[in-house]
């Protein structure tokens, strides 16, 4: 049996139950690479329930040795053109299931990279963290942390940044919004929906205000234990 987090995650019961009902068709399988993003796969809920629930999945490990635009980069000792792109395990953290309320008919599982002999990869951000944390622990220390999330909303369109080099983007609002509840209003129906799926998903969502920059927001939530919070940091980008 799996350890919720809160009654905002899954069980695995809960999981098996939502599929056999027709409530949820995907499961997104997920670990956090280098740049903090989540990579991994979308897989069909039935087939995760049946082949994957009990032994996981795999995936290239090129997936740790690449830059923000996803090229391979030479010189990693793990994974490389000169020593070959060989395929990596995902170990399903079962205490990380969660709906996600933005993705109709999805859940998640995030999870930690091993080896195809079951070593952990210690290149791994999850693992590095998992490491520090055990390290913490025997010295009788419990890590807690918190993070700030910010982020900038243009009206700019992702086709229309790419096009131009992520250049003259056009923020969303004009003028300084720190604490500003009135120049907030704009963005307000984006941030209440980002605040909603993010509870939704297991996070303990605090606040959303301005910020001082143009289109400047930040989305605040109640700190945690570190894996926890790292965890929801991935999602939550």
């Amino acid at each position: 049996m799996n350890q919720l987090r809160n009654d905002r995650h899954l069980s695995v019961h809960d999981l098996r139950r939502r599929v056999a009902e027709g409530d949820l068709d995907t499961v997104v399988v997920a670990f956090t690479d280098m740049q903090g993003r989540l990579q991994g796969k979308r897989m069909h809920a039935a087939y995760f329930v049946d082949h994957v629930l009990g032994a996981g999945t795999e995936g290239c490990g090129y997936l740790l040795s690449v830059d923000v635009d996803m090229n391979t980069v030479d010189g990693y000792a793990m994974a490389s053109w000169d020593s070959g792109y060989g395929d990596l395990e995902f170990a399903l953290d079962l205490d990380t299931i969660r709906l996600l309320p933005h993705l109709p008919g999805s859940a998640m599982v995030q999870c930690d990279l091993v080896t195809l002999d079951h070593q952990p990869v210690p290149q791994s951000p999850r693992t590095i963290l998992t490491t520090q944390l055990a390290r913490a622990a025997e010295r009788g220390y419990v890590a807690l942390a918190g993070t700030e999330l910010e982020f900038i909303a243009f009206r700019t369109s992702y086709e229309d940044a790419w096009s131009s080099g992520y250049r003259d983007l056009v923020p969303l609002s004009q003028y300084n919004v720190d604490y500003s509840v009135l120049g907030t209003s704009r963005v307000e129906p984006l941030s209440r929906a980002i605040r909603n799926a993010m509870y939704g998903a297991g996070m303990d969502v605090e606040s959303a205000k301005g910020e001082c920059n143009l289109g400047q927001h930040e989305i605040g939530f109640l700190y945690a234990d570190a894996l926890t919070t790292a965890d929801n940091h991935a999602v939550y980008k």
